[in-house]
């Protein structure tokens, strides 16, 4: 009886964390957008095959190779529903604020520093029984210690060495940018 009880617990508190971030229409939209954002920074939108992780979130079915990646220190959520733009019953405009370094371009494979503050109004929309992101589709904000790692990995695994001088010297720029960031 005890091992039927503590699978049964097991399953139910399993359902109850999926729940957490299913994004029905009855739960608070921030969680999808906090969930998605949290994603996004963690660097899954970097390759083409790990975007699917964030695809329960979002209403477009394609993410677009992009040529560049912005570059975060955090974002924050408003929560603040009069900070919203309603757009109907179960549709609005939520703001997200990020703390941008700079950008990081993928075919000159430089970082571009270029401090500051962006707003962004990411539309949530119910689509059937679910919370999801409508617009805008922006480039990856990744954070930085997160495109460090990546781009490590990636000079790693590069067999050119002109490429692998050119990724070890963008690590050196995302890092020394971090330095200077530092020292403000």
């Amino acid at each position: 009886m005890r091992i039927l009880l503590c699978v049964l617990g097991i399953v139910v508190f399993g359902a109850s964390s999926l729940q957490a971030i299913s994004g029905h229409i009855t739960e608070d939209p921030t969680k999808i957008l906090q969930k998605y954002l949290s994603l996004d920074k963690k660097g899954v939108r970097l390759e083409a095959h790990s975007w699917q992780v964030v695809r329960p979130f979002v209403a477009w079915l394609e993410e677009p190779v992009w040529g560049h990646v912005v570059v975060i220190s955090q974002y924050e959520v408003v929560d603040d529903v009069s900070q919203w733009e309603i757009l109907g019953v179960l549709d609005a405009k939520i703001p997200v604020m990020f703390e941008v370094l700079g950008t990081m371009h993928w075919e000159s494979v430089t970082f571009v520093p270029n401090s500051h503050r962006e707003i962004q109004y990411f539309q949530l929309k119910a689509v059937g029984d679910r919370w999801q992101i409508v617009g805008p589709q922006l480039p990856p904000h990744v954070g930085r210690q997160r495109l460090v790692d990546f781009v490590r990995w990636a000079e790693v695994n590069e067999s050119m060495p002109e490429r692998k001088t050119l990724l070890n010297s963008l690590i050196q720029q995302l890092k020394l940018n971090n330095e200077k960031d530092a020292q403000k």
